[in-house]
């Protein structure tokens, strides 16, 4: 099922012709470098198959993005509840991706993460999405500040699901967007 089209995408619930990928980009080191653990195959498997009810029952999950020209998976990007209390209001939307790495660089993450937050504030009436990384995940604060979002230096945080173990993974920095940010700049 398509949830979204843009130029060069399509953001579509999961196939099951998609777990090969979707099990690459969960055990990938250079993927998940941010990440405190890799998911084994019944893992990243659980995972889709409860992404997909999310999308079913919500419309709000990780989408399964999908290169028009060759109708190839590559990996994943949506708008989702942020889970963190007592860090982030109940409620806070977060917009979050990850994608095999033959696909980096071209700029497929931003095209798609645009879609998605004319999605959120247009078509779900959010007032505000957010999205964090790792503090040295450059590669994915880049892709924050190209969508126009702004880094809240007050919000910076230690993420309460990465474990002691992994000290260099705990500090997280967030970026905000608010409706009226995108709309100005939509406008522009």
């Amino acid at each position: 099922m398509m949830f979204l089209e843009t130029d060069r995408l399509i953001l579509r619930c999961w196939k099951d012709s998609d777990r090969d990928l979707f099990r690459e980009i969960n055990r990938d080191p250079k993927v998940m470098e941010f990440f405190p653990f890799r998911r084994s195959h019944e893992e990243a498997d659980a995972m889709m198959d409860k992404i997909n009810g999310l999308i079913r029952d919500t419309g709000l999950c990780f989408f399964a993005l999908e290169l028009k020209e060759t109708g190839e998976p590559m990996g994943f990007c949506g708008l989702t509840d942020a889970m963190l209390p007592g860090i982030l209001p109940d409620g806070t939307i977060e917009i979050g991706w990850r994608l095999a790495t033959r696909f980096w660089g071209h700029g497929y993450i931003t095209e798609a993460a645009k879609a998605l937050l004319d999605y959120g504030f247009r078509i779900k009436g959010l007032d505000e999405i957010v999205s964090f990384a790792v503090e040295n995940n450059h590669r994915s604060t880049a892709v924050m500040k190209r969508l126009g979002m702004t880094q809240d230096i007050a919000g910076s945080f230690i993420h309460p699901r990465v474990p002691p173990s992994h000290p260099h993974l705990q500090r997280h920095v967030l970026y905000r967007l608010t409706a009226e940010e995108f709309s100005r700049r939509e406008s522009a």
